[in-house]
């Protein structure tokens, strides 16, 4: 068994496509309006994309004169209803029978407003218990730690900013759509999404405590679509970095950006981490690699904000949502850290981004579990680009890549997720399985 054939020869893409996707930025005061009678199929899109109006608050429906007698004879009749059921319960209530032999303990919770028990005696056969605090909303951390969404928000909503893109309105800067950023560092780096600044040549960013500064784009790259601004501004606060290679599914992931462009600063939500290695559409030629699902809202203008862990850690730059025909799904995709920092470092060292070329077509292999089922092995090499790294280093058609520098690969996804978080130039180490036998090739990656 296999996947249909995949080409890393120009873009790295697999034949096989997920749900489409689109993601325009919508002006602020004009959002689009898609076609009505068309349906939308299932796929992932970026939030600034949903076009729904927002409703008046101070819209008030039209209310009848109040007949005040009969009002007073309702609440009348009502209260005497209610102290009747009242004293029925009371005396109902007034003697517990003793419970049986054999039931267990009523036990109350180890832990109130947001504390764990770290350490349940040994012999009371309990689980710790976490109790979630009404008003700050504890999350678990990994082990018996806690942690409070409003201490990650104090530590992180400084490093988040609103990005806006437009032109010369004549009077000065013209918004004309707005997505989020992260502060990089303390030289005035900022990082956002591609899409977030491919409409405009002209933008602006600002801080969450209201400053305003103008901003030049230094770089972007549309297969990774990340993209980095600056702005020549004192008092930044860089945020702290994370990692996702140590994260599990069910860990916390809170996301801050800048919903619908509002004014007031940056938002926080909270959810978990619901998946890694997602491949997402967002567009006829455009699909992400390797990307964060999680469950926590990133809202219309989020993309480019943070996804940080329960230590306010960076891990993720948001990036899309998932909708389907009946709407948005509740389910985010954001890219992982590790290539932000790949496609960062270079777009700020020189503009652009060279990416890792190793000249093959392929697909996933299969192999028999051993049970009457299937289980993927490794990318077969379906054809070779002449004068390619993959070339000049000997690999052939028909040789299985089964792991690049020690990391595992058992599908196309596999490859170019490892690929793309590599620079071209890179000597990297292939094993591959040739006829049944094993051996290493090392070779140094091309350009493309």
């Amino acid at each position: 068994m296999y996947d249909p054939p995949q080409d890393l020869t120009s873009s790295e893409q697999p034949t096989t496509e997920p749900p489409a996707a689109t993601w325009p930025l919508p002006p602020v005061d004009a959002p689009r309006t898609p076609p009505a009678a068309e349906p939308r199929p299932a796929s992932a899109y970026h939030p600034a994309d949903d076009t729904r109006p927002l409703e008046r608050a101070d819209a008030v429906p039209a209310t009848r004169p109040v007949a005040w007698a009969q009002l007073v004879m309702v609440a009348f009749v009502s209260a005497v209803f209610a102290g009747l059921i009242s004293l029925a319960l009371f005396l109902a209530l007034d003697e517990d029978p003793a419970p049986p032999a054999d039931a267990a303990p009523v036990v109350q919770p180890t832990v109130a407003q947001g504390d764990v028990d770290a350490d349940p005696p040994a012999d009371s056969g309990q689980d710790a218990t976490l109790g979630e605090s009404p008003t700050t909303g504890a999350l678990p951390l990994a082990g018996t730690d806690v942690i409070e969404a409003v201490e990650v928000g104090n530590a992180v909503i400084p490093s988040v900013v609103t990005v806006q893109v437009g032109g010369d309105g004549g009077n000065g800067f013209f918004a004309s759509g707005s997505g989020s950023g992260v502060v990089l560092d303390a030289e005035g780096y900022i990082i956002t999404n591609h899409h977030v600044i491919d409409v405009a040549d002209t933008f602006q960013v600002i801080l969450s405590d209201k400053r305003v500064y103008p901003a030049t784009l230094i770089g972007s790259d549309p297969l990774t679509d990340l993209a980095v601004l600056r702005i020549d501004a004192p008092d930044l606060e860089p945020i702290a970095l994370g990692a996702t290679n140590d994260l599990s599914v069910g860990d916390v992931a809170i996301a801050v950006g800048s919903p619908l462009g509002l004014e007031g600063g940056p938002s926080l939500t909270v959810g978990v981490v619901s998946a890694f290695g997602r491949q997402v559409q967002t567009g006829p030629q455009d699909i992400l690699y390797g990307m964060l699902q999680t469950d926590a809202p990133i809202t219309q203008g989020s993309s480019g904000g943070a996804l940080v862990n329960a230590d306010g850690e960076l891990i993720d730059i948001t990036t899309a949502v998932g909708v389907s025909s009946v709407g948005v799904e509740g389910i985010g995709f954001a890219t992982p850290v590790e290539l932000v920092e790949r496609v960062t470092t270079e777009l700020i060292a020189t503009g652009s981004i060279d990416h890792a070329f190793l000249g093959i077509t392929g697909f996933t292999e299969f192999a028999d579990s051993g049970d009457g089922g299937s289980v993927p092995a490794g990318v077969s090499i379906q054809s070779v680009e002449s004068g390619s790294a993959a070339d000049t280093s000997g690999l052939e058609a028909g040789d299985l890549i089964t792991s690049i520098d020690g990391e595992q690969v058992v599908t196309m996804d596999d490859l170019i997720v490892a690929l793309r978080h590599r620079m071209a130039g890179s000597e990297v180490t292939l094993l591959i399985d040739r006829d049944g036998v094993r051996q290493s090739i090392a070779l140094v990656l091309g350009s493309r």
